[in-house]
């Protein structure tokens, strides 16, 4: 007991740092989209009110950028600076357009990678004092690359020749560049990495680099290296071959203070861990770091030795709220398995309280899962966190809905954090790609509101035993590392390892989840009480409508999207797999206005203003390979896939005939 307590301890410690004042983001002022999600502090939220809840319903498409691409990844958020948008184009390129008309400017062809390893969710800005420098900043074939923002050149002078292999590390390799992109702080650039997810991944290390010169600056060891704070909650040796760790969601910067705050994700392998036992910090760790020198300030790990590929993902989210009638600066984290965490921003200390509570043990031989997991008294959780047979489906036959049943009484099936095992199916509830994932919370700096888009989704398991000589080693999601950087796995004694499939959802045969709806929601959230404000479905399943069936919310496998809030009132959000875009009354959830696109929207929405015009931009994919017996997915045409750009008319309503 003495060890498990002392571990906690870690787990939970504060390091306690004063700074200034509470109060809002210096220069913040929520006007433009001249960063990802709109803003360094990730609130995903517009100050702009010409579009607001009176005049939403009139909102009409400006123009639209085709990118016909057959590879169909996109889910880029486009930034605008000035008046010029910059988007991802065909084959992964980085494109320069006129934002008020979408006239092309300039394309940079991007090479090296493959198309969703490069800038797939947007690309960083970032310019000089008196702006004879801008760049901007993206990821590609294991490389980090800077371009003039004015022409789309290849910056020579940054790094070697414009490139900073990101790999390179100084005991093995490490993670390639994020698919989401970094965060500026003055003359840094802080990133994540992608790692992959299975044995022999590389670690991931949290880097800051210079924007002028590529220069590594300081580098955060998320697997501790020996006489490192963490390094005993690992086996011994964990530093030389152990994986993952890494932030590939979405940073937070709170300017004013210079911390950085990272949602970290787990370790590898991801559903097993009898080669890493222990705690395994800084997984599944809110970590918040000093943003000029990467030092840790505190740290909070909401997963203690996951088992479940429940990595950190939405970005945290910096509010100020009301606690005893005084305002309070606070960080909320969102999780994929449902559960709200919310700190005082500076200490790291909960808002309300967080208890340990005793969870299902591992029977999978070599396993030591860990005991306890935390639990917040408040806000209540937004997902479910069981699945009974009296929750199944509705929208199957009879025979089927009966194999469901016999699957699910048979499952080891617990509720939250029920282990992974190897004679029957696992169920999770949430699956790891339910609950809240990138782009997956909106905040409100003016009320200390969260809008978090969740999806309930629960996955089946099993574990298999893998031969060593047939472990996958850095293939997984970390591009441009092929077996020539194979790290080198422990030998454990008497020790077999096991995987089990990433991304199983408990689907049935029309490919819906096996659960009943709603299987997607927006919920609202009013911090300043720790409350559930409203719900509301999001989205829906164009099979199931046709026949009169709504309120089911989306039921894609993969949730690719985030709502965005503005002080006009309203949440703008689309929904992947049924085509549309929606705006929703941000203190009801009421749809305000929604269009049917012939492609599936994607990411989150961009809303920026240019000649005394509010506009909204929406990025939208289609599936190719979508299977026809799927009902849950709509697959969109190629034609209709690019960038979407609604304004208000700029004819009044009184002059038209």
């Amino acid at each position: 007991m003495k060890m498990v307590a002392r571990a906690l301890a870690l787990a939970t410690s504060v390091c306690i740092v004063w700074y200034a004042s509470a109060g809002a983001q210096p220069n913040t002022t929520y006007a433009g989209w001249r960063a990802y999600g709109g803003s360094s502090d990730s609130m995903q939220y517009s100050s702009l009110t010409q579009i607001n809840k009176t005049n939403v319903a009139r909102l009409e498409q400006a123009w639209f950028f085709p990118v016909p691409d057959k590879s169909g990844v996109l889910g880029f958020n486009p930034i605008v600076v000035d008046t010029t948008m910059y988007l991802m184009g065909t084959n992964g390129s980085i494109v320069a357009v006129d934002a008020a008309s979408g006239k092309p400017l300039w394309s940079h062809i991007v090479d090296g990678g493959t198309p969703g390893s490069r800038a797939l969710r947007g690309v960083t800005y970032w310019e000089s004092r008196d702006r004879s420098d801008r760049r901007l900043l993206y990821g590609a074939g294991g490389t980090l690359r800077a371009i003039d923002a004015r022409t789309g050149e290849p910056i020579k002078t940054f790094g070697e020749n414009g490139r900073v292999d990101m790999r390179v590390g100084p005991v093995r390799p490490l993670g390639s560049p994020s698919t989401t992109p970094g965060r500026v702080f003055e003359n840094l650039f802080i990133t994540g990495s992608n790692t992959g997810e299975n044995y022999g991944s590389p670690p991931g290390d949290l880097r800051a680099y210079d924007i002028v010169t590529g220069k590594l600056v300081w580098t955060f060891h998320t697997i501790p290296y020996p006489g490192e704070f963490g390094y005993e909650t690992w086996p011994e040796s964990a530093w030389k071959w152990a994986g993952g760790v890494n932030t590939w969601g979405e940073i937070s910067i709170d300017a004013q203070r210079g911390i950085a705050y990272f949602p970290l994700g787990s370790p590898t392998h991801d559903m097993f861990g009898g080669d890493r036992k222990g705690m395994n910090l800084f997984g599944n760790c809110l970590l918040a770091l000093d943003a000029r020198t990467g030092k840790r300030l505190w740290h909070f790990q909401t997963v203690h030795h996951d088992l479940w590929d429940y990595d950190l993902a939405s970005a945290p989210k910096l509010l100020t709220i009301r606690r005893n009638g005084r305002p309070v600066d606070v960080v909320a984290q969102a999780t994929k398995f449902g559960l709200l965490y919310v700190f005082d921003r500076v200490t790291g200390a909960p808002i309300w309280p967080v208890e340990e509570r005793p969870v299902p043990k591992s029977d999978v031989p070599g396993e030591e899962s860990w005991p306890t997991q935390p639990f917040p008294s408040l806000p209540p959780p937004f997902a479910r966190l069981k699945f009974g047979v009296d929750d199944l489906n509705p929208y199957v036959d009879d025979a089927e809905k009966d194999k469901l049943k016999e699957t699910l009484k048979n499952a080891r099936n617990e509720g939250l954090f029920t282990p992974q095992t190897l004679d029957r199916d696992q169920i999770s509830i949430p699956g790891e790609l339910g609950g809240s994932n990138w782009a997956g919370t909106a905040a409100d700096p003016t009320t200390g509101m969260l809008y978090v888009r969740t999806a309930n989704q629960p996955a089946i398991h099993r574990l298999r035993q893998v031969e060593p000589d047939g472990m996958p080693t850095n293939s997984g999601n970390a591009a441009g590392q092929g077996a020539q950087r194979r790290t080198p796995l422990p030998v454990v004694q008497g020790l077999d390892r096991y995987s089990g499939p990433l991304g199983s959802m408990f689907r049935t045969q029309n490919g819906l989840p096996a659960i009943a709806p709603p299987w997607a929601e927006i919920v609202a959230y009013d911090l300043n009480e720790g409350m559930i404000k409203w719900r509301t479905p999001l989205g829906s399943v164009r099979a199931l409508a046709a026949k009169g069936i709504t309120g089911t919310g989306n039921a894609q496998r993969i949730h690719r999207n985030g709502p965005v809030v503005t002080a006009g009132g309203l949440i703008f959000v689309g929904s992947n797999a049924d085509g549309y875009v929606r705006a929703l009354d941000k203190d009801t959830g009421a749809i305000l206005w929604e269009r049917a696109l012939d492609a599936n929207p994607e990411g989150m929405a961009a809303v920026f203003e240019l000649g005394g015009r509010q506009y909204v931009v929406f990025c939208a994919s289609h599936y190719p390979d979508a299977d026809p017996k799927n009902i849950a997915i709509f697959p969109g045409k190629l034609e209709a896939q690019g960038y979407y750009v609604f304004a208000l008319p700029q004819t009044p309503p009184s002059a038209q005939p």
